[in-house]
């Protein structure tokens, strides 16, 4: 079997990733060739969350110990996938890992890795801030000020999730698909 890819899933924080990636992992939940990733995050996780809560201390010596493929910071935050997805990409699989913008636009080039970005319009990713009550006003304006601030992120797809769920779903998994070898 070839080599599998990376597919980094990014979009400023309400854009709706985890929603859009959620839906997708239910529609290919059959389909041993796209493995969707858990990421650590050094945040609380509440019942909605997608990730596995993480001391920073413990990601350290993950770190130190080689058992991470991926880390980042965004928001004041740190996040890192396992190191075990690697399995996964070497054995010819599409691996999908719920990234940030900035850490893949310093990425160098390379072969192995494809990027999804989330877009939603500025008014709705403010209602949706707003809306999940996690922050205060003051944090809401900095996540949205941060996001004029980033450099456009050059994404092999661009998914508009400002419709019916379904949509932006249905197009990340046909995109997946579309990936994975036969």
């Amino acid at each position: 079997m070839s080599a599998g890819l990376w597919v980094f899933v990014c979009g400023a924080s309400g854009a709706g990733k985890d929603s859009v990636i959620g839906w997708a992992q239910r529609q290919l939940a059959g389909d041993a060739r796209i493995v969707f990733t858990r990421r650590m995050v050094t945040r609380a996780a509440g019942p909605a969350l997608e990730h596995d809560e993480v001391s920073l201390e413990a990601l350290h010596r993950m770190h130190e110990a080689g058992k991470l493929a991926w880390q980042w910071e965004a928001n004041g935050h740190r996040y890192a996938v396992a190191a075990h997805y690697r399995l996964d990409v070497a054995a010819g699989r599409v691996v999908v890992v719920n990234g940030s913008r900035e850490h893949v636009a310093a990425l160098p080039p390379a072969a192995g890795r494809s990027s999804v970005l989330v877009t939603v319009p500025q008014q709705l990713l403010k209602q949706r801030l707003d809306g999940r009550a996690r922050e205060d006003a003051a944090a809401v304006a900095q996540r949205l000020a941060r996001n004029t601030q980033l450099p456009p992120l050059v994404a092999d797809l661009v998914l508009a999730n400002d419709g019916a769920l379904d949509q932006a779903g249905a197009r990340l998994a046909q995109y997946l698909q579309s990936l994975a070898t036969p």
